[in-house]
């Protein structure tokens, strides 16, 4: 394992922030740290990083005991969310200043700047200062910088968090690429559900400072291990008091083995999904149909319709399988 956090507890004042938390993060890979406001995630991160010290338990990277060693002796780059730009310095200079305190020589400098400033698509802006860059470049340029010292571990504590939706998910998909081509181990925190899922190799969900689950996204969505992770990860809905996805509701016209009768309420189109709100046994509940299958069953508000958990077949199971 790159990084082990075994038994790690860790209070401020009254407040336990982590609560005896234990994480391996496999080498070479992309973890998220998920989870709500006040979970522990960035707490667990600076404590990784030497930037906190815990109460108790320890922390191993790339095997070296790191527990009491400084920020400086850990090897680690840091992203945090407001980039900590050198505002006097151009976007050169703020990727090589790492370098330049490590007393690399010049030309050795010049050839890794070079190297990480084309990896993030900023060689064109090197003589730029981080005002005249857009956020999103920003955060590239900042991630160059941590890249520079050649880190064992990068850490990045909600990286994307100031910018707006859509360059995020550009961001994201970005950092993706960036991961597969440098395959530095990284741990991200993040309390957005859907970058954890389409960027990480694996997912830790914290919450009230312990771990709730570990694993792979898809292990996590499919098989969540308590009601906490399936809320988290992704929309749910009741049916008969127990939680469903909404896509997972099979939404009919007429009865049929299974199947509870609800009443309409509300139709919402958004986009190619089309959300159903019905009113069953008395509680409001949902369910996630396409566009295309609204329009076959003609939903529309105060209609009866039928629903139940959705079917898979054996030869569904199969195909899967095979897969």
């Amino acid at each position: 394992m790159a990084i082990d956090a075994a038994h790690v507890t860790k209070r401020f004042g009254d407040f336990v922030a982590l609560d005896d938390v234990s994480v391996d993060i496999p080498t070479g890979a992309l973890t998220a740290l998920l989870g709500p406001s006040g979970g522990g995630k960035s707490t667990l991160l600076r404590i990784i990083a030497g930037l906190e010290q815990a109460d108790s338990g320890t922390i191993t990277i790339e095997g070296e005991e790191a527990t009491r060693l400084s920020p400086q002796r850990r090897n680690v780059g840091f992203v945090f969310q407001h980039y900590a730009a050198f505002k006097h310095m151009t976007v050169y200079r703020n990727v090589a200043f790492g370098l330049e305190i490590r007393k690399v020589p010049k030309d050795k400098i010049r050839r890794r700047v070079t190297e990480l400033l084309e990896l993030v698509h900023l060689d064109a802006m090197a003589h730029r200062y981080p005002a005249q860059l857009s956020g999103g470049q920003r955060q590239r340029m900042a991630l160059a910088r941590a890249l520079a010292v050649e880190p064992k571990v990068l850490l990045l504590d909600e990286p994307f968090g100031a910018l707006d939706a859509q360059v995020r998910k550009e961001l994201r998909t970005w950092l993706r690429r960036l991961h597969d081509e440098v395959h530095v181990t990284t741990v991200f925190v993040t309390h957005d559900q859907e970058e954890a899922m389409e960027v990480a190799d694996s997912i830790v969900v914290l919450a009230n400072g312990r771990v709730e689950q570990s694993g792979r996204p898809d292990e996590l969505y499919e098989r969540p291990a308590n009601d906490f992770v399936m809320s988290f990860l992704g929309p749910v809905t009741t049916l008969g008091g127990e939680l469903v996805r909404p896509h997972d509701l099979e939404v009919l016209v007429q009865p049929a083995p299974d199947t509870v009768p609800a009443t309409v309420l509300r139709v919402v189109r958004l986009g190619f999904e089309v959300r159903v709100e019905v009113l069953l046994d008395g509680v409001e509940t949902w369910a996630q149909v396409t566009r295309t299958t609204a329009a076959r069953l003609g939903l529309q508000s105060g209609s009866t319709v039928y629903v139940r958990p959705e079917r898979v077949s054996a030869d569904s199971d199969s195909l899967v399988a095979s897969a």
